[in-house]
């Protein structure tokens, strides 16, 4: 038995899962403001800066720049001695004062206010790269005695970091977060949901009657709930599958035992009668002890039906292994005026244990031959990756309260309560039984006529192929 570990716990799992998978998604949305401040306040690059000194140095030599027309032709200065990877448009140069004033231009974009804020804030030239402009500066110089900054401006062919488009684009940035939490959250939840889909299919398997079916290895050896489960589910169906395997073979072994004395009996009425000895009393006992080796031979096929599930299926034609039941049913119904149609086509093919399903589908004929009133019909066809088997007949139907409850052992319904016409309910048991050992499934159901009374049973069977 595992030791409980709290770190292995499933409630752990699911509080590490969700919480990592949140922080994460906080932890990159956060951080684009935080890569964006840094690179708004990345140090100016050489080639940057040495376009804004070889302005400054001309102004410098040639204070005359600052006055009149020759102001405002310094703000279309032509990048010719600028780096390369700055040559694909103009330069635009703004000249400020030592208050922050512009002086060779009044267009003065947004973007440029904003700049000269992050620049003293910076307390060091920087350059900065918006949506469509490239802005770098300040270069501070001083011409007369008089304090002066120049900056710098480039159009919006310059290369943006990556992170930048999701700075800018926000309802798009939220879009793929999102998608990016329910894919985490996706995983975590494939990742608990796989274990419960194994602890419901092996359930609806031994609820089919499946003894042999468990749980996984993998999802046994976990160590969380799900394994402990997982265990405590397999160590039920072992118990399950002992308790009524030992309970059916405790029925063969009954049965069996009780074939000594009954065959005991059967020898002293057999001397009785050689002896004279002929009575009423005798006849009865000897009819009683006929009916109880009837029963005592429904009792072990039962047994043997349920207890079969060890033995290999043989791949083989529905038709030909059902012939001598088919033969047989044809002649009894005849006998009894009533006519048997026939309706499988030789080519079905699946995996079955002859003997066994023989017995099932003479079982059903049977009763379909003793209640119809004129016609019975057995077809098979395949559907799917199953093969389909009716058998119908135009008897009087069941109740449908009993539909279900006639496939339980020693159940008779009401309409066939005497043993004469009834039997002891073990029919059904035994075709059930041995559906099941088939991994099929049989339904019952009456057939109704379009005034809604009951006109005959169709009994449905579903075999795979597989």
């Amino acid at each position: 038995m595992l030791k409980n570990n709290p770190f292995n716990g499933l409630f752990f799992k699911l509080l590490l899962g969700f919480w990592l998978c949140s922080s994460l998604i906080i932890a990159l949305v956060s951080l684009l403001p935080l890569l964006q401040q840094n690179h708004d306040r990345s140090p100016l690059p050489p080639s940057l800066e040495r376009i804004l000194k070889s302005v400054a140095k001309r102004i410098q030599e040639q204070p005359q720049l600052l006055e009149g027309k020759n102001l405002q032709r310094l703000y279309h200065s032509h990048n010719k001695k600028g780096d390369r990877n700055h040559n694909a448009g103009p330069l635009r140069l703004y000249l400020t004062d030592g208050e922050g004033q512009v002086l060779n231009t009044k267009r003065v974009s947004r973007g440029f206010r904003r700049f000269q804020l992050m620049a003293e804030e910076a307390d060091h030239p920087i350059s900065h790269q918006f949506r469509d402009e490239l802005i770098f500066g300040p270069y501070s110089f001083v011409v007369n005695g008089k304090p002066y900054q120049l900056f710098g401006r480039f159009p919006d062919n310059h290369p943006r970091p990556w992170f930048f488009f999701f700075a800018d684009n926000k309802l798009l940035t939220a879009g793929l977060a999102i998608l990016l939490s329910g894919l985490l959250c996706g995983l975590l939840a494939w990742y608990l949901g796989k274990p419960l889909r194994s602890l419901k299919h092996s359930a609806n398997a031994l609820a089919r009657g499946d003894l042999s079916s468990r749980v996984d290895a993998a999802t046994a050896n976990r160590r969380d709930e799900m394994g402990q489960l997982a265990q405590a589910f397999n160590g039920m169906a072992d118990a399950v599958q002992a308790m009524i395997n030992n309970q059916q073979r405790l029925m063969g072994d009954i049965s069996h035992e009780l074939r000594t004395p009954l065959t005991r009996l059967q020898l002293a009425l057999a001397l009785g009668r050689k002896k004279g000895q002929q009575s009423e009393e005798l006849e009865r006992i000897s009819y009683e002890a006929l009916q109880l080796e009837a029963l005592i031979s429904e009792l072990l096929t039962l047994s043997r039906v349920s207890l079969a599930s060890h033995e290999n299926k043989v791949v083989l034609e529905l038709a030909e292994s059902l012939s001598q039941v088919l033969d047989d049913a044809e002649f009894e119904a005849e006998q009894q005026g009533k006519l048997l149609q026939i309706d499988i086509p030789e080519a079905l093919q699946l995996p079955l244990h002859p003997k066994t399903l023989s017995r099932a589908i003479e079982n059903l004929l049977r009763n379909a031959i003793c209640y119809a009133n004129s016609q019975i019909t057995i077809s098979a066809a395949q559907v799917g990756k199953h093969i389909l088997i009716t058998v119908e007949d135009d008897g009087p139907g069941i109740d449908p309260q009993e539909l279900e409850a006639i496939f339980k052992p020693f159940y008779r319904p009401d309409t066939a309560r005497d043993r004469q016409s009834g039997g002891w309910g073990l029919g059904l048991a035994i075709t059930q039984a041995a559906i099941t050992l088939h991994q099929g499934s049989i339904v019952a159901e009456n057939l109704i006529s379009p005034t809604g009374k009951r006109e005959g049973l169709k009994l449905s069977i579903s075999l795979p192929v597989s």
